[in-house]
């Protein structure tokens, strides 16, 4: 995708890093304990499902870790920048207030 750079600058604290000769984008986000990085998880993941996008989700106490990425053409694709930033609406709407 030649948009890659233009499309990180409108997501701030999203990361592009390859894994396995795949770009990524990335992004953690921070929570007050367990119980609300669990229910973020949850919304992020019926988004996925509407979307019929799925993400790699990782948990743990205090934080919360999604990377989205194109399965199918093995990197990035538009979709991965309007699911990420899904993400960070879903995150400011619930948890930043």
């Amino acid at each position: 995708m030649a948009d890659v750079q233009h499309h990180l600058t409108l997501l701030p604290g999203w990361q592009k890093h390859t894994v396995n000769s795949e770009d990524r984008l990335t992004r953690s986000f921070a929570f007050k304990d367990y119980r609300a990085g669990l229910n973020f998880v949850q919304a992020v993941g019926d988004a996925a499902e509407e979307a019929n996008h799925h993400p790699l989700i990782e948990i743990a106490w205090g934080s919360v870790t999604v990377s989205w990425w194109t399965h199918s053409i093995g990197g990035l694709h538009l979709n991965d920048f309007i699911m990420a930033a899904r993400s960070d609406a879903l995150y400011q709407d619930n948890y930043t207030k």
